[in-house]
């Protein structure tokens, strides 16, 4: 049997981020979960996930080592953006409004996890390359038979969570009927560190920028629509598919990047609207874990590192006498990330509801609303604030 202060489930970037920050705070900590580490991409090649890293996420990485240790080259400063809606409204939102460098950064989920495994294994943490099984009388068991004893079990195992489920955690999940569409694109003009959104109605399309490669400029596209739509997209054949995918950008983001070519391959995943009870005695979640929202506002991971840093924050300041896993420090946990998850998961779901609503009165206040909005700094201030995570 193997003993250890914390245990973190799950090997992925809110895992990883966790498992260096108690390390890093003086706690026992091991690993579970797959080990196998992303290569380093070649040049001009980027991988297929990318993130919207806000600036408190940013912060957050500065301080457990590894924003420095990822290549400068393959980071993007998103210094403005440009939403549109579906009936002539505009929000444009810029930086310097805030007095800030950036809005967000768009980095690599292989370059943040590169760059964590890295870490985490320069601070020696143990590091159990299983999977998780059961959990019983406080032991966690893996799929190898052994047996792992922790004051704290964390788990950051995804949106699926194995350790959600043992806990007994309560967890609601809604689906959106909808898929989002992931691809990277070859972009005719450059889009000068601007991310650009599109609300059409039945969509929601995103390009985010991203380093020029030796084909030209290129971005991150980010489209969600009905599962139906996507499904049908998704099933063509490759070479028509791409076409028809081109035709359909071009028409959405009115040649504001000019033409549009796909160079990277399509993939789709469904979205949820979830939440969960997040901590039970000797357990608490971080991340997908956790809770799910709409990619809209690309605040997923910046959500999920965020409960990564507020429960290193109230683990490193609990009572000596109080171990890990007490149900009384876990509720200060909790009690943290309340208000911030239901803000988010209020205005995702809100402004999705808002845009699908197809009622001529209400498309005609939204737009309306995006116009006010684009004439008052103090709202714009506002408006970064919450995209920056600050």
């Amino acid at each position: 049997m193997s003993k250890a202060s914390v245990l973190v489930c799950g090997s992925g970037i809110a895992g990883l981020a966790a498992a260096l920050g108690l390390a890093r705070g003086g706690f026992d900590t091991a690993l579970i979960g797959p080990r196998a580490a992303p290569a380093p991409a070649p040049d001009d090649v980027y991988c297929p996930r990318v993130y919207a890293i806000s600036c408190a996420s940013q912060a957050f990485l500065a301080r457990l080592g590894v924003w420095d240790m990822m290549d400068a080259r393959r980071l993007t400063a998103v210094e403005a953006m440009e939403i549109h809606g579906d009936g002539g409204g505009a929000l444009n939102l810029h930086a310097w409004q805030a007095a800030q460098p950036a809005l967000a950064w768009i980095v690599e989920s292989s370059a943040m996890e590169y760059a964590l495994r890295q870490a985490v294994q320069v601070f020696g943490v143990t590091w159990h390359a299983e999977k998780f099984q059961r959990l019983e009388s406080g032991m966690v068991f893996t799929d190898t038979g052994r047996a792992l004893k922790a004051d704290l079990l964390v788990g950051a195992d995804g949106a699926q969570s194995p350790v959600r489920s043992a806990a007994g955690i309560p967890h609601e999940s809604r689906p959106y009927g909808d898929m989002g569409l992931v691809v990277h694109l070859n972009a005719e003009l450059p889009h000068q560190n601007v991310a650009l959104q599109w609300f059409t109605g039945d969509s929601i399309l995103a390009l985010l920028p991203l380093p020029d490669t030796a084909e030209g400029h290129q971005v991150s596209m980010v489209w969600s629509m009905p599962e139906s739509m996507a499904k049908e997209l998704m099933a063509l054949p490759e070479a028509r598919r791409d076409g028809v995918l081109e035709t359909r950008l071009a028409a959405a983001s009115g040649g504001r990047l000019g033409r549009l070519r796909v160079r990277s391959p399509l993939f789709g995943f469904p979205l949820f609207l979830e939440h969960s009870g997040m901590v039970a005695p000797g357990v608490a979640l971080v991340s997908d874990a956790a809770h799910r929202v709409h990619p809209l506002a690309g605040q997923g991971l910046n959500l999920g590192l965020a409960d990564v840093e507020e429960l290193l924050r109230v683990l490193g300041a609990k009572e000596a006498y109080r171990k890990a896993g007490d149900l009384r420090v876990l509720h200060r946990y909790r009690r943290a990330r309340a208000e911030p998850l239901l803000a988010m998961r209020v205005a995702t779901d809100g402004l999705h509801r808002l845009f699908a609503a197809q009622a001529a009165p209400v498309a005609w206040a939204r737009n309306a609303g995006m116009q006010c909005a684009d004439r008052l700094p103090f709202i714009k201030r506002f408006l970064i604030g919450g995209a920056s995570g600050q």
